[in-house]
């Protein structure tokens, strides 16, 4: 474990100590310390929120959550962790409330052999025909951080095919560190797959830059808060984008989780390595240092109608939390 991630981890522990509910079952937690289940803050309406245990399935335990995307036809909520294993979740919700949830099964990410991934940083997640009334044909797509890579799964986390990434993106020395690389994806219904790095490539700082695996770039400024990194992103119905965002500087800093909404352009005579983004609007900032019980947020999907799911990664530390939150769009 690193320094960082150990400091971290002791900051979010000691913010979580009042909150967090103590039995191993999964059952909601205190998320505010001010606005309660139903209220609403800034742009969102707070749905609930969870404590994920660390339990095990087929041998496998859940931590270092990473990823998430909704099964519209499977009910199902898939996860993907950090050491390369794929899970099944289903989620318990009343009321337009979560209120707990049901691992079902967990599998390695395996290639087309059988065989289990060299390269188990898995960290992005979307789906493919998860919504089409046809259950049994939906497709999982992952993106991979330290070796930066794209590829195309089963359910059960058996490889199909690997994506062909731009020469920026397929070239690891281009990354400002390599484990800051591809920790973000999504499918956009005009635009297919795009990606971003956890940080901005090199000689791009201050900006988040979303990238098509056809070489069409967008680029938006990072958040003002120090250490700003995108950590998941979600297409919407309208192909507006929601981007998960983290900063984290120290334990004497506070630690923020924000959201922000994006749309992105359909400029036709723009250059292919460079689109302008329509607009940019500040969707939700919590701040730890404000009553929010926070851990480290790295997945997002969106569920149906308004309604989303975030997860934590508790980076396999029993300092930290599996946290999976429910939220609703509030529409200005």
């Amino acid at each position: 474990m690193s320094f960082r991630i150990l400091q971290l981890s002791l900051l979010l522990w000691l913010g979580s100590i009042t909150l967090a509910c103590t039995s191993a079952s999964i059952q909601p937690v205190i998320f505010s310390t001010t606005y309660q289940v139903g209220d609403t803050f800034m742009g969102i309406r707070l749905r609930g929120t969870v404590k994920l245990p660390n339990l095990e399935v087929n041998g496998i335990k859940l931590t270092e959550l990473s990823g998430l995307a909704w099964d519209a036809d499977e009910k199902l909520l898939y996860a993907v962790s950090d050491q390369g294993y794929l899970f099944h979740l289903r989620p318990v919700i009343t009321d337009h409330t979560l209120t707990s949830a049901v691992l079902l099964s967990a599998f390695p990410l395996t290639n087309n052999q059988g065989k289990r991934l060299g390269n188990k940083d898995a960290e992005g997640l979307a789906i493919q025909n998860s919504d089409n009334g046809k259950p049994g044909d939906s497709k999982l797509i992952i993106s991979f951080e330290r070796s930066p890579t794209i590829a195309r799964f089963t359910p059960q986390g058996k490889l199909i095919k690997r994506y062909s990434l731009p020469k920026l993106l397929g070239n690891r020395q281009n990354y400002s560190d390599s484990n800051q690389a591809l920790e973000a994806v999504t499918r956009h219904p005009q635009f297919d797959i795009l990606t971003s790095p956890e940080r901005p490539l090199k000689n791009h700082s201050g900006e988040v830059i979303i990238y098509s695996l056809t070489g069409q770039q967008w680029h938006i400024p990072q958040q003002s808060e120090p250490n700003s990194a995108v950590v998941a992103m979600e297409t919407l119905t309208d192909g507006s984008i929601l981007i998960l965002e983290r900063a984290w500087v120290s334990i004497f800093r506070p630690f923020t989780i924000s959201l922000r909404r994006i749309w992105l352009s359909a400029c036709q005579t723009c250059p292919a390595d460079s689109q302008p983004v329509l607009d940019v609007q500040p969707v939700v900032n919590w701040n730890n240092g404000e009553g929010w019980n926070l851990d480290n947020f790295e997945g997002l999907t969106h569920h149906q109608g308004a309604y989303f799911f975030i997860v934590s990664d508790d980076n396999d530390n029993f300092l930290q939390r599996t946290l999976l939150n429910y939220f609703e769009l509030v529409e200005n």
